[in-house]
């Protein structure tokens, strides 16, 4: 498996280990927070140690990362945010677009850690 790419950012809050982490608000410059929703800035993966407010955190952009989940998933699922930074399944709904950080290396069940492949994009869904 190839190295991941990981790059070092402030975090606006704390923020836990193996969430997914957004682009904060332009505004603030390059920081990032804990994902809240499929619609977020997806940027990539905290690492086993998080990061504290005001601090520098370790985000995977890309590359082999681990994650923790928000609920069922299989292998080789896309994965988004659910509105605390866990790894759920993305589904688009018609007419509806929806980031997505990744997709899953093995299956697994709400708050397994399980090893990913960060590869953000988006999943769209034209409308019907």
């Amino acid at each position: 498996m190839s190295r991941p790419f990981i790059k070092s950012y402030v975090a606006t809050a704390d923020i836990a280990p193996y969430l997914i982490a957004k682009a904060a608000v332009p505004a603030t410059g390059t920081t990032v927070s804990t994902a809240a929703a499929a619609t977020d800035s997806l940027l990539g993966v905290t690492d086993s140690l998080g990061g504290v407010a005001g601090k520098a955190v370790d985000i995977t952009l890309q590359g082999p990362a681990e994650v923790r989940l928000g609920g069922n998933v299989g292998f080789n699922d896309p994965l988004t945010a659910d509105a605390n930074g866990k790894a759920i399944v993305a589904v688009a709904g018609a007419g509806a677009n929806k980031r997505i950080i990744g997709y899953a290396l093995a299956p697994g069940a709400l708050d397994d850690i399980i090893p990913i492949r960060v590869a953000p994009g988006y999943l769209a869904n034209p409308a019907a």
